[in-house]
Order: structure tokens, then sequence, then C-alpha cells
């Protein structure tokens, strides 16, 4: 039985005004860097035996004399921004994408990590400062907060409980992350939000699958602390064994997921023009593309741009996919994210005439390993 075509109308990004480069630990973190070889990332990050035993760690090994594992810049926010301030610029931008007023939205579904607050989430909050009337949910699936809202959102819309629902995905990692811990390196700021609606026939969100991670729930977890003021600090930290549960799961994930979505779908991985794999690391799409045997061509690779923006990273490819023209109408797409603590999950869709909100400056270019490294401003 065919599907009502459901599926992204707009795409928006918005990112903190900081963008930090590595030479911001090397001035101002000196003895971290010299003991960087005994501290979380490098741990996470490391072989579990003498020799790669499988695709990420061969993958992972060309990376293990950087101290940065392979991360350039990172997006972080400045003076008086936060997750709301990221959260409500790309909800604007989204929403105009889509010419659309916050009248016209019936549902919100939000998902960030981590709100100021911690809890509860910004959807209220957000709601409030768009003027929206509509219903608001908080959302959690970590590092798959976009492809579980996606589902959600277009479930729903078939369903006839809603029309356009507007979702909004936030990272809001570096107020989380222990500048003395060098989990730092790799993670980033960042918001996106899309407009699901109803598109022309064959379009929109075809299959998805969704699987738990339990089997990787401890690589990594939030601990609760305070600050030099007293007021509640909460750190992300790895966890114990972390390595060897990442590089044991990660082919396995996006294989299960993607030949999932694959065959609810309907098609098979050679009719997809396009993959939008998350990029956690810098070799992260590399072991994507042996997992599923397909060309490094057929997808793209901004760690260096974004570092780790968890739950953003497959908006981030999507939107710079169709921006520079690798992602075009009527395309199948494939879309894979990973949540160690959540969810894997993977969604094959027609793409649209999808509206894109304004370009993050500076633009983009698809062979970074020649840009001009950018200094903190």
């Amino acid at each position: 039985m065919s599907q009502e075509p459901v599926g992204i109308r707009s795409l928006a990004l918005s990112f903190p005004s900081i963008i930090r480069t590595n030479d911001y630990y090397r001035e101002n973190y000196p003895e971290l860097i010299a003991k960087v070889e005994q501290k979380s990332l490098s741990k996470v990050f490391s072989l579990t035996e003498s020799t790669p035993s499988n695709e990420f760690d061969q993958e992972m090994l060309p990376y293990l004399s950087d101290p940065f594992r392979g991360s350039v810049e990172r997006r972080v926010l400045g003076p008086g921004e936060t997750s709301l301030t990221l959260s409500y610029r790309a909800a604007i931008d989204a929403l105009e994408a889509a010419k659309l007023s916050a009248d016209e939205i019936d549902l919100m579904l939000v998902a960030t990590i981590h709100p100021e607050q911690i809890v509860p989430g910004n959807a209220a909050a957000l709601a409030g400062q768009l003027g929206l009337h509509g219903a608001a949910w908080n959302l959690d699936s970590t590092c798959s907060n976009a492809t579980v809202a996606l589902q959600t959102a277009c479930a729903l819309i078939r369903a006839g409980e809603y029309h356009n629902v507007l979702v909004v995905i936030c990272t809001n990692y570096s107020p989380f992350t222990d500048e003395n811990d060098t989990l730092s390196f790799l993670s980033g700021d960042g918001a996106g939000a899309f407009v699901i609606g109803s598109l022309k026939p064959k379009q929109g969100v075809l299959g998805t699958k969704i699987i738990n991670t339990a089997s990787t729930c401890s690589t990594f977890f939030n601990e609760l602390t305070t600050d030099a003021q007293g007021n509640p600090r909460m750190f992300i930290r790895s966890g114990k064994g972390a390595a060897q549960m990442l590089s044991e799961t990660a082919v396995q994930f996006v294989r299960e997921c993607s030949e999932g979505a694959l065959a609810a779908a309907g098609v098979t991985k050679e009719q997809i023009d396009f993959f939008a794999f998350n990029t956690p690391t810098a070799w992260y799409a590399k072991v994507c593309t042996r997992a599923l045997d397909i060309d490094s061509e057929r997808t793209i690779d901004l760690h260096q741009r974004y570092a780790n923006i968890g739950p953003m990273l497959p908006l981030v490819n999507l939107y710079h996919g169709a921006e520079v023209g690798r992602l075009r109408e009527n395309d199948l797409v494939l879309v894979y994210t990973i949540g160690s603590v959540s969810n894997a999950g993977a969604s094959v869709m027609r793409w649209g005439d999808v509206a894109l909100g304004p370009a993050p400056a500076p633009p983009v270019s698809l062979n970074l390993q020649e840009d001009k490294v950018l200094t903190l401003h």
C-alpha cells in the first residue's frame, strides 16, 4: 500500500559565533596537550588490541598520532548565546524558507542536548518565543534525535493528527564539556530545524529502521557537579570500556539499520543517490562507506569543519549536500544516525523541493583537507 507523500519541506542551520581551532587548545591548555594520551579522548579512541581488528579500528588508525583525533574546528557558544538562541534562529529560518507562519504549525518537536536548565527541555520556552499556539513536545534519543523526530512527525501527519510539524534539533555540548577533559577537542555546538509536511507524489520518507543501542549504553554518561559559585553543572564523561564497545558495534549498527530502511522503502543501496551519515569522528563516514560497500563520492564528510555536533550531524550533511548540488529534487537519500546511549536509525526518503535557510558562513568546501584553518574570533 502506498504511503501519503510526507517529508522535509524546508531545512535551516544555525551556529554560534565562535570558531575554535586546535591552536586554541595548544595556546591555552599546553599541559593538557602534553598529557593527551592519558586523557579521555585518547582512551575512547584507541586500539583495543595491538593491531586493528575491524573496519572501525582500521579507519581510526591513521588518526591515532593526532592528539585531536582528526578534529580541526568546532563551533562553540559565545557570550549571550544559548541553546535557545540557536534554536530560535534555526526555527525562524526554517519557517521562512517554508513560507509558513507560526500559526500554521500545529506541532513542534524539540530535542536539545543539553538545555541550560538541564530539565525540562526547551519546547515550551521556544514555543513562547516563536508565538506558537499548537503543541510543543520535548523528545530525546540523543544523537538519533533527528531520525526519531522525522519518523514521529511523518507518522503523526499520515495518521491525520497534525498537518505541519516543525522539528528543532540543538546540540549544546560546549557548556557541558570540561575544557580540562580532552573530550572537548571533539565537541561543538549548533542547531537545525526542518518543517515536515505533505510533498509531491512519491516524495518524502519511504522507509525507516530504528533499533536500540542498549549494548553501548555505558560508553558515555553525564556527571552532575557544581561550579565555583555552587551552581549545578553537568559534564559529559566517557565510560569504562567505551573504546571496545564503539569499535565492535559500529559496523553492525549501520548495516542493520541501513538494510532495514532500504527493505522498508523497497529500494536497493545501488539506487541511493546520496548518503548522509552522522560523522562524530573524522573516520566515521569511512567506516560507514566500507560497511555498506559504497563509493565515498556518494556521501559528504564535514567533521573537520564542525567536529562532533551530535544529532545535528545528519542535518548538516543534508543541508550542505543540497547546497553544493550533491542532493537534488527526487534523488533517493539514506540518512543514518547513531546514538550510543539511545538508538541507531536509518531513513530512506525521496528528496523533495526542499527550501534551504541562509547558508552558514564561511562557505562550505568539499575538500576540507586543503581549507585554510580559521582563527578564533
